[in-house]
């Protein structure tokens, strides 16, 4: 496994100055955003897929960094009711597809997106109960006519272009927000469609990551390393579902929070054994996101822990002691 970084953190910094402090923290590879909610500032494909001089500089300046360009994110709601919301995120996606076939990369990571509860929708509609029957009316329609029927056509666009890999961010507000919900769009859609494994979504709906890392083998195509601290005083008042401003951290029922400060460094051990035990050998990718300390102190930790919980030896194929 490698120590990776989604390095849109850097965004208002030049790439080549992006690359070589993360590099000299100890960073080893990085997930660069081109388009939707991460924005494009280190990556724009309108420019980089036709310019080819343009191109050229942008992969050298990663390879002359010595960091690994391990994936291309694009988190957007391609499903948006809206059709003219919907357009925007579709184009970036594939777009990113593009981009990673020239670059030759084979894994993208975004979100399932959420329609809306009908054809005439404006906004999305994540359900989140069962009762009354209009919330099942409500996926019955967000399903069967909209993400299935979307993901397969976009499934079989990334294939088309060497990307093999679309691993969906499993995050609460778009369909796919678990295991169950991953492993249902990709049994209908295919293993294009796999997980990208973020923690931190998973801790404060009350799910132990470590048995969904078992529940998706062969299904995580990228990790996210970032922690959720659960607030239990706040959260016994007013449960998990809470929809305050995330600045507002000490009334809300969790944040998130640098590697370390949700979770001790022995749970995140656990995490990575896991992962080994089901076959993921790929990046780590930190994801800042720690309201309560700057984005270099947050890296900073989240590379020190990281770096004591990853094995770097492969596992042995034989027991010495056995």
């Amino acid at each position: 496994m490698k120590i990776c970084v989604c390095e849109n953190l850097n965004a208002k910094k030049p790439l080549a100055q992006s690359l070589a402090e993360l590099k000299a923290v100890g960073i080893e590879a990085v997930e660069i955003g081109c388009g939707g909610y991460p924005g494009k500032d280190h990556a724009d494909p309108d420019i980089l897929l036709n310019d080819q001089v343009a191109f050229d500089v942008w992969m050298k300046t990663i390879q002359d960094s010595g960091l690994e360009l391990a994936a291309l994110s694009v988190h957007g709601n391609c499903v948006h009711p809206d059709p003219a919301v919907a357009a925007e995120f579709e184009k970036d996606f594939e777009n990113c597809v593009l981009l990673a076939e020239k670059a030759g990369v084979d894994t993208i990571i975004t979100f399932s997106g959420c329609p809306g509860d009908h054809p005439g929708a404006k906004y999305p509609n994540w359900v989140t109960c069962p009762w009354p029957d209009d919330f099942l009316k409500i996926l019955d329609y967000q399903w069967n006519e909209v993400l299935i029927p979307y993901w397969k056509k976009a499934a079989a666009f990334a294939n088309a272009h060497g990307v093999k890999k679309i691993a969906l961010e499993m995050h609460p507000g778009f369909c796919v927000y678990n295991t169950e919900t991953l492993l249902k769009l990709r049994a209908a859609v295919g293993e294009t469609i796999g997980a990208n494994f973020d923690p931190s979504h998973l801790v404060w709906q009350g799910m132990e990551p470590a048995a969904a890392i078992r529940e998706l083998k062969g299904a995580i195509y990228h990790v996210h390393a970032k922690d959720t601290k659960v607030d239990p005083i706040n959260t016994a008042r007013i449960g998990v579902l809470d929809t305050k401003h995330y600045g507002d951290e000490i009334n809300r029922a969790w944040v998130f929070r640098a590697l370390g400060y949700g979770h001790d460094v022995a749970w995140w051990k656990d995490l990575v054994s896991n992962l080994r035990l089901c076959g993921y050998d790929g990046v780590l990718s930190i994801e800042h996101e720690d309201s309560l300390m700057t984005t270099d102190e947050g890296l900073k930790k989240a590379v020190a822990v990281l770096k004591e919980a990853i094995m770097r030896e492969p596992k042995p194929t034989s027991m010495s002691w056995a």
